[in-house]
């Protein structure tokens, strides 16, 4: 059985005002309030693990450390299969500069390593979003959600954040960032993870 959530305010431990957003809308209509990481003035741990979960696990424990909320963190990346699934954990280090993220040269680098190794069409990749929902007493709950798709070039679209512009989700003939939020939250990784958390500890 998983622990059901009974209060009324949740800390997301997250720096990344997109996936704040994000949330916020996902939490909305259960009357939940969001506070976010930068608010409660956070500090980002470091994310020492090789997978998704164990680096959602030091963000929700640490938030949950400094503030004593309870707290929901995501780790989460684009695995590209003809590359090994890199960069997995490492999508957001693909995209650090000395001046913050860079996901343009991210995805610009992606597709030159594609195209390095010739890697043929299409071009298959997946996001996966881990979910870790930790209260003050040390417990937590996992939730790991995925969509799978292929990889465009040139990129498309204006929406979304991250590899969004880069991915067009099966079934779909548009990419995420041409997407809007509702279309994009309906069958994204972390609406996936997303609709596992609700049901396991919310409904």
């Amino acid at each position: 059985m998983t622990r059901k959530f009974t209060e009324d305010r949740i800390l997301i431990a997250t720096h990344n005002a997109g996936k704040l957003e994000e949330m916020a809308q996902l939490f909305a209509p259960r009357g939940i309030a969001v506070v976010g990481a930068a608010e409660m003035d956070l500090s980002e741990p470091d994310e020492t693990e090789t997978t998704f979960v164990g680096n959602a696990r030091i963000k929700a424990h640490a938030a949950v450390k400094a503030t004593g909320l309870p707290a929901l963190s995501d780790d989460s990346g684009i695995e590209v299969e003809a590359l090994d699934n890199a960069p997995g954990v490492y999508t957001a280090d693909w995209a650090e500069t000395p001046n913050g993220r860079d996901f343009l040269m991210a995805m610009t680098k992606t597709h030159n390593l594609l195209e390095a190794k010739k890697a043929p069409h299409p071009r298959r990749a997946r996001f996966c979003a881990t979910l870790v929902l930790a209260w003050p007493d040390g417990h937590d709950e996992v939730f790991v959600g995925t969509v799978n798709g292929t990889l465009v070039w040139p990129i498309r679209g204006a929406l979304g954040h991250g590899y969004d512009p880069m991915f067009q989700p099966d079934g779909h003939e548009i990419t995420f960032a041409e997407m809007d939020a509702d279309s994009k939250n309906a069958i994204s990784h972390r609406a996936d993870a997303f609709a596992k958390l609700m049901k396991g500890c919310f409904d």
